[in-house]
């Protein structure tokens, strides 16, 4: 794109939507629930704000550096990318189109945040493999701070599961 077309914030929230997170490249931002606002300020500077899904995210920096990226390819190399920290971002967030491209890669989504958590007598998050409730932590974190990993006592296979905030 000619740096000399600068794209509304219309256009440029659409472009916006779609950049894929750098830890679960399967979902966009947009799914995952963390674009608040594109806005044009009185000064014509374009501005992305973004709640983190926490702050020790280690993604933060990619998300941001992809975001500035996105906003000079759409004619405003000078836009801001803003954290707004509050409200807090919450699970409940995520779109249902997330929540099925999650499953559809094996990472259990979250269910709703604040619920009773499952008692531990093997009634857990179902098993993207075999379909059973025999699940138990393995550990307390997977492969990034916001998933852990389960296992399943029925087939013994192991799968990672969204953590629920």
């Amino acid at each position: 794109m000619s740096a000399a077309v600068r794209l509304n914030p219309d256009q440029v929230r659409a472009r916006v939507e779609v950049v894929p997170d750098p830890e679960l490249p399967m979902i966009t931002l947009a799914d995952l629930g963390v674009i608040r606002s594109v806005r044009e300020g009185a000064d014509r500077v374009v501005e992305v704000v973004v709640t983190p899904t926490y702050l020790g995210c280690p993604a933060l920096p990619v998300i941001e550096a992809d975001l500035r990226t996105v906003l000079a390819e759409c004619g405003h190399p000078e836009g801001l990318v803003t954290w707004a920290l509050s409200p807090a971002w919450t699970t409940e967030w995520i779109s249902e189109a997330g929540r099925r491209k999650l499953a559809e890669h094996g990472i259990v989504p979250p269910g709703a945040a604040g619920a009773p958590l499952p008692v531990r007598l093997g009634l857990g998050r179902p098993c993207p493999n075999c379909g059973s409730v025999a699940t138990r932590p393995l550990g307390p974190f997977g492969s990034t701070g916001c998933q852990t990993i389960l296992v399943c006592t029925a087939c013994r296979e192991s799968f990672p599961h969204m953590k629920a905030v």
